[in-house]
This record gives structure tokens, sequence and C-alpha cells, in this order.
């Protein structure tokens, strides 16, 4: 018989691609294991993060009560499916991210829940029921200042001369990556001297999306200034921050976004859209200015003018880092979400 170390929660990751659910699971639960017995489940995992394979939930003991924590709809199923069909004691946690009318099916599953949780007041306020708002944070250990941005620059192979931006996560229509590419060819055309970075990940469609972006940015004669990036795993992404000297959050829709807290942690400053939780991460003239979304003119007005006044840059830059300190911690998102397991297991 297989024997399993004490596991009071599981938090499940049921996709194989990065992305900002799996980004949280990664970050999160080697944070909260120093205080709770908690292991990450799923195809595809860092080593570092605490774990077990997917085939062991089967054999999982059935008389300890445990905690299932999904962040998806297809992990709320799983959870259903080992304590309805495979008889597993668990109690039923489920976070949203999502700013939009639930499906049917979605409202279905978040019923049987035995807790639900919010990443911010928006999301809050479509769900049905009750809901705990526990705000992202981040590690901000790892998410930290270069001591010399030009020699990162250089170890990275990116320009060492001259302002650069960046655009980081999946490349698609969504997450206006072909606002970011517009903008920064009217920028890149003040700025002589400035470089933009996109980077992520274009899966099946968006595929020619991006080579349709490429075709852009070459006729424009930017092809060596704009680059283009593929993308890196999870625990990679803090040097690509912290070699910027500006982050551009562009989305149309975003449930919650992560990446402007990523950037500010490292000390850079964001401009960003009106989405998601981004009117709560980002502090207007203080570590970045907001635009509304679909509004290529103004992300471009609002990245020239950040770029235009290098003061006030170095002043988003200092303020950037301070504010996350104060309020994003992991740490205080890892404690609020073991205390609601604690109650759980009670």
């Amino acid at each position: 018989m297989t024997k399993h170390p004490p596991i009071d929660v599981i938090a499940p990751n049921f996709k194989r691609r990065l992305s900002g659910v799996t980004a949280t699971v990664v970050r999160l639960v080697p944070v909260q294991a120093r205080e709770i017995a908690i292991v990450a489940t799923g195809p595809v995992l860092p080593a570092h993060v605490p774990q077990i394979p997917l085939r062991s939930l089967i054999t999982l003991p059935r008389k300890h009560l445990r905690v299932w924590h999904a962040r998806r709809n297809v992990e709320m199923i799983g959870g259903l499916a080992l304590k309805y069909m495979l008889g597993k004691r668990l109690k039923l946690m489920f976070t949203s991210a999502s700013q939009r009318k639930q499906s049917g099916l979605t409202r279905w599953l978040i019923r049987r829940m035995d807790a639900v949780v919010a990443t911010s007041d928006k999301t809050a306020a479509y769900l049905e029921g009750p809901a705990t708002v526990i705000m992202h944070g981040i590690d901000t250990e790892t998410f930290a200042p270069a001591p010399d941005r030009t020699v990162l620059r250089a170890r990275m192979g990116l320009p060492t001369k001259g302002p650069l931006i960046g655009c980081y996560g999946r490349i698609r229509a969504q997450k206006g990556t072909d606002a970011f590419v517009h903008a920064m060819i009217d920028v890149l055309q003040k700025h002589p001297d400035a470089s933009a970075i996109v980077m992520g990940r274009a899966v099946g469609e968006d595929e020619a999306y991006l080579s349709a972006l490429k075709k852009h940015v070459e006729a424009a004669g930017l092809k060596e200034r704009i680059l283009f990036k593929p993308e890196v795993p999870t625990e990679a992404m803090a040097d690509w921050y912290a070699a910027l000297d500006l982050y551009v959050a562009p989305q149309r829709w975003e449930g919650f976004g992560l990446t402007p807290i990523e950037a500010m942690a490292t000390g850079c400053p964001v401009v960003a859209t009106r989405v998601g939780a981004f009117e709560q991460l980002v502090k207007e003239d203080v570590t970045g200015s907001l635009v509304d979304a679909d509004d290529i003119p103004a992300l471009a007005h609002a990245t020239d003018a950040a770029l235009a006044d290098q003061d006030g840059l170095n002043k988003w830059r200092d303020a950037s880092r301070a504010h996350v300190l104060e309020n994003f911690s992991i740490q205080s998102e890892a404690e609020s979400l073991n205390a609601i397991y604690t109650r759980l297991l009670a």
C-alpha cells in the first residue's frame, strides 16, 4: 500500500501550460507550506513546490479530513468526484478571479463548495453567494529590484542603453498584445533610444495573431527595437521585470491580473488599463498611471509622458516597491488562506 505523509490541504493545478492560476499555485504553496501541511498536484509543477502525483489522489486514506482548494471548474469537478465517487473526506474550496457573469455550470459547482474566495471586490460582486475577498500577494524576496539594471540586461542579452518597456503574458487580443505593439510603434518613434519587449506564448489561432503583429513591427522598421521573446518559466520571471524601466498591462479584459504587482515589486512602474483589479493595484501618479481599456492613443500617450519625465519615473520607481511591500505581501495572502483551511478542518 502507498504511504502518504500527513496532508491537510491539496491545491490542484490541472493545466499543463503556464497561466495566471498556475503562477498563483507555484508561488503560494511553498509559502503556505511553512504553516500548514499543503501540497499541490498536477501534470506539470516545478520541483521546488511541495506536491504529490495525480495518481496518488486515488490512494489517499479516506479517514483523514482534507481541504481541496480549486481555482478552475475542472478542479472543482475533480474535488466533487474524489468526495462523492471515491469517498474521500474533503472540504471543498474555490477561488474565483473572474469578473463576468458565471455560467450555469460554474454557479452550480460553486454552490457545492464549503468556502469561496474572491480575489477582488469586483470579482465578489459577480458571485451569487458570500465570498471572502483575499487579494493576491507577491514574493518580494524573489521579485526585487536589480542591483544594476545595465549589468542585468547585458547578461540577458537585452539592450543596455535607453529605456526598456515590457509587456508579458499570453499573447492574444483579450490581453491587449496588439494594443501594446501599436502603442509602442508610436512611442518608439518619439523616443529613438527606447526599446520594447513582448514576451509570452501564442496558442492555436493566436499564432496567426502573433505573426501579424511581427509583420506590423517589421513594416514600421522597428524589428530590432520591438523584441518578441518566448515564454519563460514562472521562477525566471523576476529578472525580466527588474530589467525594465516601465511595464505596460494593456488588457481589454482581466480577472485579477498579477503582472502589475510583479513589476512593481521589482521597482518597475506600471501603465495599465482599468480592468481586473488594476485600479486597486496601481496608484495613479504614484506607482504609474491608468487608461481606459482598448484606448491605444491613451496607452501611447501615457507611456510617452512617463518616458519624457525621468524624474517623475524615478519617483514612481521608488514608490512602486514600497507600495507592494506595504499592501501586497504573499505572506499575508498565505496566512489569510491558511486561516480558512484551519476553520474548515476544525
